[in-house]
C-alpha cells in the first residue's frame, strides 16, 4: 500500500527540490500567489491537477476512508462504513477502540476536540469535550509555600487529572448525528480489550519509556507489566477491566461513566487526595458545542477549532499573515519559505501566551486575532532577517467580543467529515489507572499556567488568562481542521505533537493547498517549528544543509529536533478520496473502500 516509513523519510530530503520545481509548475495558470483568491482558471488548474507528478502515492477510495495511528482502530472505523455507518459513528467506533490499541494517546479518560461537517445540512460543527479542573482545584495548586513550581506534581499525581470528557463527547456526537446503535458502534472496542492485541514495536517502546512514571501504580503495571516489567513486542495485552467499563457504557450510555458504577470508580481511586476529583465533579461535566473559528485561505474556507483550543486562531492567524506571499514560487521548505513560516509563528505564540483560555472564563479577542487587518499590521515588522524573540511581545488586537494526543479523520459517501484531536496529554498521561476500569487517566491539569510566565511540560508559557480555576478548561493546541471548497469538505486533517500541533497543521495546509501535495507527500515532508520561546526554530532531520546555512545568514537558531507529529490527513478532489497515514507512526493506516 505504501512505502516503509524509513525509506520515505530518507528519501524525502533529497526529492524536495524536485518537488519545488513541481509546484512552481502546477501553479503556471494561477494569478501571483500575493493575491488573496484564485482566479477560475487557477481553479480549474487545481481540478486538474495530474496526480502522475506524484512522488508519493496515497491510498484511494470512493465511498468512504478512515485515517488513524493505528491499524486496528482504522479496520474499526472502515468496518463501521461498510456496514451503512456514517462518518459519526465510524468517528465514535474509532475513539474507543484507539483507547484500547493506542493507550498511550487515545483514551475513555482524557478529552479532546471534534470539527465536523454535516453533508446533508452542509453545516459546521465544533464538539468541546476537554477536560475540566476538579472543584477542589486552586490557582496556587502546583506551588510550594515559596511560591515556585512543585515538580511533578500537575504531570504524574492524582492533582494532574482533569475531569474526563471523552465518553461525554462521544455520546453527545453520537446521539446528535450517529445513525447506528450506540453498542453496535461500541462492540468492537469492546472485543479488542476483551480478546487482546499483540504489542507492538512502537507500543512496546514508549511502554519501556514511561516505566518510570507507569511503574509507580499497581493497577497500572497489572495491566502493561508482565514479570516485574513493561509488555515487550508480541506479548498479548489483554484489557478486561477496560472490556467490561465499555460494555456498561454501551449497555447504559455516558451516564455508566459519570454516574454510575465507573465514576464511582473513579471517585473512590481519587477519594485520598483532597481537592482531586469527586463524584460531584463527574456528574457535573458536559460537553460543549461551540462556534468553529473560520478563514480564508487563497480561496478556500478553513473550518477549526474554537478555543479553548488555540489551535484555530493561530492557525487562522497565520494563514492570514502568510497569504500575502508567493510560497509557491518561492519552493517548498527553501530558507524563504520557512523564514516567512518562523517569523509568522512567533508572532501568534506571543499572542497565545497573553490571550488564549477557556472563553467561560476569560475574553478573547477572538474576531482581533483572526483578522486581516491584524494580519496586515503584524506582517509590518517581518523583515528578511529573524526577530530575536526578545523583541516581540504579544500584539493588540481589536476587537473583543462577547501531547500524548493523537489524531483521526473520516470522510464517507454522503459528504460527511469529522477531524477529532483527543489525548491524554503526555504519554499515558498521568500514568494512573483508576482501580477496577481498566481507564488510564489523564493529565491535563498540567496544560493550565501552574505559575504566570511557567513553562509547561511542552515548553509554552502562559499568563493569567490560562490560570487554574474549578470548572474551567485548561488551553490546548489541538486543532481539528476542515478545508472547504464551494461548501463541500476537500480536507480533513490534524496531528498530535503538543505545541508543535498548530504549525504542523499550519505545515499540511500549505503543502496542500501552495505546494499541491498529495497527503502522502505533505505527510513525508520534513517540518520545523517555531513557538516563540525559545528562541529556537526546530526542524527534522533531513533538512537541507544549504537551507539550514541560509536560515543562519538569516539570524534564525537552528536545532534539529526529534520527528514532528503524526498526521492523518484525507483529501476530496473530483469525487475521489485520497489518504495517508504520517510514516513518523509506523502502526497507523489509511483504508478506504
Amino acid at each position: 500500500m505504501s512505502l516503509p516509513a524509513t525509506l520515505r523519510l530518507s528519501i524525502m530530503a533529497t526529492l524536495l527540490v524536485t518537488l519545488a520545481a513541481c509546484g512552481s509548475t502546477q501553479h503556471a495558470n494561477r494569478i501571483s500567489p500575493q493575491a488573496a483568491q484564485q482566479t477560475a482558471a487557477g481553479q480549474a488548474a487545481n481540478a486538474a491537477y495530474n496526480y502522475s507528478l506524484d512522488i508519493f502515492h496515497p491510498v484511494v477510495a470512493h465511498h468512504g476512508m478512515v485515517s488513524t495511528e493505528q491499524k486496528l482502530a482504522s479496520k474499526v472505523g472502515l468496518d463501521i462504513l461498510k456496514a451503512g455507518g456514517n462518518a459519526i459513528d465510524a468517528a465514535v467506533g474509532i475513539g474507543f477502540a484507539l483507547a484500547v490499541v493506542l493507550p498511550n494517546a487515545g483514551n475513555l479518560g482524557g478529552g479532546g476536540f471534534m470539527v465536523s461537517h454535516n453533508g446533508q445540512s452542509g453545516a459546521n460543527y465544533a464538539l468541546d469535550f476537554r477536560e475540566m479542573a476538579p472543584n477542589g482545584a486552586s490557582r496556587t495548586m502546583y506551588l510550594d509555600t515559596d511560591g515556585n513550581v512543585i515538580n511533578d506534581k500537575s504531570l504524574h499525581s492524582h492533582y494532574a487529572v482533569g475531569v474526563p470528557g471523552t465518553v461525554a463527547g462521544l455520546g453527545y456526537a453520537h446521539k446528535l448525528w450517529g445513525s447506528m446503535s450506540w453498542s453496535n458502534v461500541i462492540a468492537p472496542a469492546i472485543s479488542l480489550a476483551s480478546e487482546g492485541i499483540k504489542v507492538s514495536e512502537t507500543l512496546a517502546t514508549v511502554l519501556d519509556r514511561e516505566k518510570s512514571n507507569m511503574g509507580k501504580w499497581p493497577a497500572t503495571t497489572a495491566i502493561f507489566w508482565r514479570n516485574g516489567a513493561p509488555m515487550k513486542a508480541g506479548d498479548l495485552l489483554v484489557q478486561k477491566d477496560l472490556a467490561q467499563s465499555m460494555r456498561l457504557i454501551a449497555q447504559q450510555g455516558p451516564q455508566a461513566f459519570y454516574t454510575g458504577t465507573i465514576g464511582q470508580k473513579i471517585a473512590a481511586e481519587m477519594a485520598n487526595y483532597p481537592g482531586a476529583i469527586t463524584m460531584n465533579d463527574l456528574r457535573n461535566y458536559a460537553a460543549i458545542e461551540r462556534t468553529p473559528v473560520t478563514g480564508h485561505y487563497r480561496g478556500h474556507d478553513i473550518v477549526t477549532m474554537p478555543p479553548p483550543s488555540s489551535g484555530g486562531i493561530h492557525l487562522v492567524q497565520m494563514l492570514n499573515i502568510l497569504e500575502r506571499w508567493p510560497l509557491a514560487d518561492w519552493g517548498h521548505n527553501s530558507a524563504r519559505s520557512i523564514h516567512h513560516m518562523a517569523e509568522a509563528m512567533k508572532l501568534a505564540y506571543a499572542d497565545r501566551s497573553e490571550y488564549l483560555g477557556d472563553p467561560d472564563y476569560v475574553k478573547i479577542p477572538l474576531q482581533g486575532l483572526t483578522s486581516k487587518a491584524y494580519a496586515d499590521e503584524l506582517a509590518k515588522g517581518i523583515t528578511d532577517k529573524a526577530r530575536p524573540s526578545s523583541s516581540i511581545k504579544p500584539g493588540k488586537p481589536q476587537p473583543y467580543e462577547s501531547d500524548q494526543t493523537t489524531h483521526f479523520s473520516v470522510m464517507d459517501s454522503a459528504g460527511n467529515a469529522v477531524a477529532v484531536t483527543y489525548t491524554l496529554n503526555t504519554n499515558f498521561g498521568s500514568g494512573i489507572v483508576a482501580a477496577g476500569t481498566g481507564i488510564m487517566l489523564n493529565n491535563e491539569m498540567d496544560d493550565f499556567a501552574a505559575k504566570p510566565g511557567a513553562a509547561n511540560a511542552y515548553g509554552l508559557i502562559g499568563g493569567d488568562a490560562n490560570s487554574i480555576q474549578p470548572g474551567k478548561r485548561p488551553l490546548s493546541s489541538m486543532t481539528p481542521t476542515l478545508v472547504m471548497k464551494d461548501g463541500k469538505p476537500v480536507l480533513v486533517t490534524g496531528s498530535p505533537g503538543g505545541s508543535r500541533i498548530i504549525t504542523i497543521v499550519l505545515q499540511t495546509l500549505l503543502d496542500t493547498i501552495d505546494f499541491q501535495m498529495n497527503p502522502a507527500e505533505a505527510a513525508s515532508a520534513v517540518r520545523v517549528h517555531h513557538q516563540w520561546t525559545p528562541d529556537e526554530l526546530h526542524v527534522e532531520k533531513g533538512l537541507s544543509i544549504d537551507t539550514r546555512a541560509l536560515l543562519l545568514e538569516r539570524g534564525h537558531h537552528v536545532v534539529t529536533k526529534a520527528a514532528m507529529g503524526r498526521t492523518q490527513t484525507i483529501q476530496r478532489l473530483n469525487g475521489v478520496m485520497r489518504g495517508y497515514s504520517d510514516p513518523r507512526n509506523p502502526d497507523g493506516d489509511t483504508l478506504g473502500y
